[in-house]
């Protein structure tokens, strides 16, 4: 049910989605050129499918999506707030539970703690086709601590392949809920909530321009930014006169960065958002050398 970020390939989609099986070609082949990719594990779509195999939870599901109407917005949050909760409320099979224990207990060791931090993340086989993408459609669980959170944290994920805008979405798109199974991501987290985190394009992606590198950075976790919830700071980069040796950074653009989400240090709670200093939000999120290689290492991807 199991299967370490490392050893996992594209050609394995159909058992680990998209986004795991893009993430184990990078944690598997960039190592050794010096891109450093934080590890994890995936619960394979056979996890996803022994859960809902259980006490007939996938007879219930699709028995209620059968007969839903999506444009019937008070029934569509009906049903799914009621998938949603006899998915999530259902215990891990003894089996799927013993693997996952096992493999962020792994996890813990190599990062020299006892229970390490985690992001718990769902990777749906039907992500990103050709005709349809399925980004955002399912949730992520930050700063995951410990065997209980996890356990919760991967049942609230199977659990949100039934989201209101997810179900919508696959009926419009005309694909079949019985057709798209779930893989569960659980990778290690960096302390960007000390610094800054964003999103990098190898490509300007409102003109299709192939010659530059792209990243909005802002201060603390990146998922405000994937959100779009804040106005980050934006670089551009000039790909071949970088891979000529030169600095060519050639647009910069300061954004607000009102908010910033961090670790809590309280109990009950994973994170926390706090407003960002004005003196802060007038500055960089990056340095200029931190953008280049930032830059470097995503032509290193590209490659």
């Amino acid at each position: 049910y199991v299967l370490p970020l490392a050893q996992i390939t594209l050609d394995q989609i159909p058992l680990v989605g998209g986004k795991n099986a893009s993430l184990g070609e990078m944690v598997g082949s960039l190592a050794d050129a010096g891109v450093r990719v934080p590890g994890g594990f995936a619960l394979t779509v056979d996890a996803y499918r022994a859960h809902l195999a259980q006490d007939g939870i996938e007879e219930e599901v699709h028995a209620a999506l059968d007969d839903l109407d999506v444009e019937n917005i008070e029934a569509l949050a009906r049903t799914g707030r009621a998938i949603r909760a006899r998915i999530a409320g259902q215990a891990l099979p003894d089996a799927v539970r013993a693997e996952a224990f096992a493999a962020y207990q792994g996890l813990s060791r190599e990062s020299g703690e006892d229970a390490t931090d985690v992001a718990v993340r769902s990777s749906a086989t039907a992500e990103d086709l050709p005709t349809a993408s399925f980004a955002g459609q399912q949730e992520s669980y930050l700063n995951v601590h410990g065997e209980e959170a996890i356990d919760r944290a991967i049942r609230d994920c199977m659990a949100s392949l039934f989201t209101d805008r997810a179900i919508t979405y696959r009926t419009q798109q005309g694909i079949a809920h019985r057709d798209v199974s779930l893989s569960v991501c659980v990778q290690k987290m960096i302390r960007s909530d000390r610094a800054c985190s964003g999103v990098m394009f190898t490509i300007d992606t409102e003109t299709g321009f192939p010659d530059v590198v792209m990243i909005n950075s802002a201060y603390g976790l990146g998922e405000l930014v994937v959100q779009g919830r804040v106005n980050p700071d934006e670089f551009v980069v000039h790909k071949p006169t970088l891979e000529a040796g030169f600095r060519p950074i050639v647009r910069r653009k300061l954004g607000e960065k009102a908010l910033r989400m961090i670790y809590a240090e309280v109990d009950g709670a994973a994170l926390l958002e706090q407003a960002v200093s004005e003196a802060d939000r007038r500055e960089f999120s990056l340095t200029d050398d931190e953008v280049l290689e930032l830059a470097r290492t995503a032509l290193t991807i590209e490659r």
